[in-house]
């Protein structure tokens, strides 16, 4: 077969465009490689963030369960608290029930009616606004000095500067309006125990605090001539709070020395065998 000399450039034509067509939509190896890497690699970073995401989501549901623990936990706690606070309510009220019943019984009367005269009575007002931390209770004639006013901490000995307070008490006490009348001294503690080597020397407890106190007042009233047959003791320990031991100002509060005003026929203790044994 002859082959014309005129169509030989188109047929070399015609074969070597298949190449370069071929050549043109190839792709190279090493660009195949390196896609494939890069798609591993975002698989591996996808499947990282699911594994994140998966622990968030465990920690949320955790901390929203810890959460909801906590809520119902305080709930809990405030049911509680106010369970508590409406008792220390009833106790407080039932003590003061108590506490003006009693004072009743040792001033000898039928009501909270004051026995001292208005002439003493107003007497015992001005000596409480002359000394802060000497309390008087016009309706019942109760008079109140503060621990810390009178003693120093765990000690019975008065303190020199309570002595004006206390002879200007017995002063009063001494007056015509009131020298008919007697009292009873009443000593009282907080709620802490005596720990300290030299006190419990002197007090072993708070039993033996309260009721030393008490006769250390009715000693320093009889020095400023006030008669001792007027005068009775007793101590309370720490069991007659008028506030709740929660801290130092409560606890101050508590170490007090109350002093109870009795009519002239007021017996606490007969003097008569006739009513029954001594022990």
């Amino acid at each position: 077969m002859t082959l014309h000399i005129s169509r030989l450039p188109v047929i070399l034509t015609l074969a070597v465009l298949p190449l370069i067509t071929t050549g043109c939509n190839a792709v190279p190896l090493y660009q195949y490689r390196q896609s494939q890497m890069q798609t591993l690699s975002m698989y591996r970073q996808q499947q990282a963030l699911a594994g994140q995401l998966a622990s968030t989501s465990q920690t949320a549901a955790q901390l929203a369960m810890e959460k909801q623990q906590f809520e119902q936990m305080t709930a809990q706690y405030q049911h509680e608290l106010q369970i508590a606070n409406e008792r220390l309510a009833n106790l407080n009220n039932e003590r003061q029930e108590l506490h003006a019943r009693y004072s009743n019984l040792l001033t000898g009367l039928t009501s909270e009616n004051n026995p001292l005269s208005g002439g003493a009575t107003k007497r015992f007002e001005e000596l409480a606004r002359k000394y802060p931390e000497f309390e008087f209770d016009p309706y019942t004639g109760v008079s109140k000095f503060t621990g810390d006013l009178l003693f120093a901490t765990g000690s019975s000995d008065v303190r020199k500067d309570a002595h004006p307070v206390l002879q200007e008490f017995a002063r009063i006490m001494n007056d015509p309006d009131a020298q008919q009348f007697n009292i009873l001294v009443v000593g009282h503690t907080d709620d802490q125990k005596v720990v300290k080597a030299s006190t419990r020397e002197k007090h072993a407890n708070n039993w033996e605090l309260s009721a030393h106190r008490a006769t250390a007042v009715v000693g320093a009233l009889s020095k400023q001539g006030l008669a001792e047959h007027r005068m009775g003791v007793a101590g309370y320990s720490q069991y007659q709070p008028i506030s709740a031991n929660t801290d130092d100002a409560s606890r101050q509060r508590n170490r007090r020395v109350e002093i109870f005003i009795l009519a002239p026929d007021a017996k606490i203790a007969s003097n008569s065998v006739t009513n029954g044994p001594y022990f």
